[in-house]
Formats: structure tokens, sequence, C-alpha cells
């Protein structure tokens, strides 16, 4: 899934939900940028994460 990733793709973490929704800003290798609205911006290793991508915005 994370292959399918690219800037703008909305996601959620599959482990810390609390961190609410983010938006991918890169994606480089392994390595992909993401800015969680209750986290700030974290850099997520792909090898070992697998983020759920969101089909739509659910906020509106």
């Amino acid at each position: 899934m994370n292959g399918l990733l690219t800037p703008g793709s909305l996601v959620r973490h599959p482990i810390e939900k609390e961190w609410g929704i983010g938006q991918v800003q890169t994606v480089v290798g392994n390595r992909i940028t993401v800015n969680f609205e209750n986290a700030g911006k974290r850099v997520i290793n792909a090898a070992r994460i697998e983020l759920i991508l969101i089909d739509s915005d659910p906020r509106g």
C-alpha cells in the first residue's frame, strides 16, 4: 500500500490513531514524511509501518 502514496495523499497511522489524519508531504525511498493533524510532521519508515490510505477527506 505504501507504494501507492504520493504527496497530498491522506493517511492514518495504524497504531498511533490519536495522531489523526495525516497528509503525505514527501516520499523518498522508504521514508514518508507526513503532517498529522494532532502530532505534526513525522517521518515514517515504510519498511516497518504500512500507513492506511484514506480514499477521501472524512472531515468534509
